[in-house]
């Protein structure tokens, strides 16, 4: 069979270059006689890999040496509490809720301190990114918590919120990677990797030296504590070693591409494509605020259900896969990482062209 467009928001569609060289190296990794999945965490061969993911990573985005680089378990939803555990010394925490993930990261911290919620946009079902030039940050905030690109409502903050000298935290799964980041306005910036780089079942966490400490909330498990990780080099315990050696692959992939830069480019290049169909379509519309619109995520409708279940069925059949919306909003979403090929986009216009010709 051949492979399908995969416009899934996540687990995503992975460069194809990336899963032919692993299934490659499926029962041989270099010459060790074994797969990877098989190899010990702790032997010389793993610390390679382990070691050149973080370089690469470490490059691509140009972290500095004052901040630590972290691959663990538990996904983005995992940090929802591990961030208030480590980081709410003063028991108070700020949050922008701009999403479901957002708001579930808001509702979780409320278990660990006061956590304020000082912009939403849940008035518009989250369509917009509210306003961020005064924001009342509380005096006595220990960070300010937002998710840069929303996933299922497909909007993307264009500037950072002015945290008046608070430590910002920002879940980027879904953008992570997709262009050039200044990683020092943030104190955490972390995403799930099953989104951008590589398979489901991992988180990777960049974390500014100074807020990771032994000064954790009491009864924080041994297990999410920063810096038992951080000292641990993120092996102190199994961590997920194949997942760990695709993003490795993966990183490797997008320094021969040319990098975050060429990725912005190539991403605006794609969503274009995509969003200027929609705002001529007399069938489609986009669902977001123009300036709010994400590089990674589109979301649509036509305004009828029905005509939304047929698109979603008929694209399926045609090889478009995984447009449906997410539950929460329903129609149809569009993910387009970093790993979809222009080709792709360009199909799935013709795709859509069509069918409003012949459901017009």
């Amino acid at each position: 069979m051949s492979r399908v467009y995969n416009f899934s928001a996540g687990p995503a569609v992975l460069p194809e270059e990336v899963l032919r060289e692993a299934a490659e190296e499926m029962l041989d990794y270099n010459g060790t006689g074994m797969s990877v999945m098989e190899m010990s965490h702790r032997s010389s061969a793993f610390q390679e890999i382990i070691d050149t993911a973080e370089k690469d990573l470490r490059e691509l985005m140009g972290i500095p040496d004052n901040y630590k680089v972290l691959f663990l378990q538990g996904g983005a939803s995992q940090q929802f509490a591990m961030i208030p555990m480590n980081l709410m010394k003063n028991r108070v925490a700020d949050y922008i809720v701009t999403g479901q993930w957002a708001k579930k990261a808001y509702q979780e911290a409320q278990k660990y301190g006061k956590a304020n919620k000082i912009a939403s946009s849940e008035d518009k079902t989250f369509s917009y990114i509210p306003d961020l030039t005064d924001l009342p940050i509380s005096p006595d905030a220990d960070y300010v918590y937002i998710c840069e690109n929303n996933t299922i409502y497909g909007t993307k903050y264009k500037t950072l919120p002015d945290t008046k000298g608070k430590p910002l935290v920002a879940d980027v799964s879904s953008c992570f990677l997709s262009e050039p980041v200044d990683v020092t306005k943030y104190g955490i910036i972390y995403g799930g990797v099953q989104k951008n780089i590589g398979p489901a079942g991992m988180v990777i966490v960049i974390i500014r030296e100074d807020l990771i400490t032994e000064d954790v909330l009491p009864g924080t498990p041994t297990m999410l504590t920063y810096k038992i990780h951080a000292d641990a080099g993120s092996l102190y315990n199994t961590p997920n070693s194949y997942c760990i050696y695709v993003c490795g692959k993966v990183f490797k992939w997008l320094k021969a591409m040319g990098g975050l830069e060429e990725m912005k480019r190539r991403n605006e290049e794609k969503a274009k494509i995509l969003y200027d169909f929609l705002d001529s379509s007399s069938l489609f519309r986009g669902t977001v605020v123009k300036k709010d619109r994400s590089l990674m995520n589109v979301p649509f409708v036509t305004g009828d259900k029905e005509m939304d279940a047929k698109f979603v069925k008929e694209a399926t059949q045609a090889g478009f896969v995984n447009l449906k919306g997410h539950r929460t909003v329903g129609g149809m979403r569009a993910s387009i990482y970093n790993a979809m090929p222009r080709e792709g986009v360009e199909a799935l216009v013709a795709f859509m062209k069509k069918f409003e010709e012949e459901n017009a």
